[in-house]
């Protein structure tokens, strides 16, 4: 039997907006709106990069190996197949650096030489936001996505795992296709998850 496709799928954003948390429960597919005895999952360590997750789709086997900022292999060092710039919904700032420092070394490390690859902005830690000055709502979190260009917009909480089966499939779904021809881009403007 062939190897799967391998894609190589990046997260980036701020130390601690939640990407490892969202890789733990993406590798153990524990849902606990769905499974709530389920035990929760250990924190991936760094030094474990990158994160491998077997899945099928479109009735085809893939690899989609996760890479983060505290990969030992620096991310500027990846050819990435697909990019998800991620930020803490209860963090002004966060967003802010996705605009003005996470999205500007996307254009300097990959915009060169690749045109094709889709990029999704992740809203993390879901589950904290409320009426609150610094909380950043979904509408906000759509204009910046629609203002870099992204080719998807999502949120999810891994603690609580609201919108997680969710996002699961739309990271799948973006990865499957950047192993066809046509690519994971979207067809004109920021979907919407």
């Amino acid at each position: 039997m062939d190897d799967p496709p391998t894609v190589t799928i990046l997260l980036l954003g701020d130390p601690t907006c939640g990407k490892s948390t969202f890789l733990s429960k993406l590798r153990r597919g524990a849902n606990p709106a769905r499974h709530p005895t389920a035990p929760s999952p250990p924190l991936l360590r760094d030094l474990d990069q990158p994160f491998a997750w077997d899945i099928s789709i479109y009735n085809r086997r893939y690899r989609f190996e996760f890479h983060d900022t505290a990969s030992p292999t620096h991310y500027t060092l990846l050819s990435p197949d697909f990019i998800i710039l991620c930020y803490d919904i209860s963090d002004r700032r966060s967003l802010a650096n996705v605009q003005h420092v996470w999205w500007k070394r996307v254009m300097q490390s990959y915009s060169r030489d690749r045109t094709d690859i889709p990029v999704m902005l992740l809203g993390l830690k879901r589950d904290l936001r409320k009426e609150e000055p610094g909380v950043i709502f979904p509408q906000e979190g759509l204009r910046v996505a629609q203002e870099l260009r992204c080719d998807r917009y999502a949120e999810c909480s891994a603690v609580t795992g609201e919108l997680m089966d969710e996002v699961m499939e739309d990271v799948a779904r973006t990865a499957a296709k950047t192993t066809t021809q046509a690519g994971g881009l979207s067809d004109g403007g920021c979907g919407v998850m």
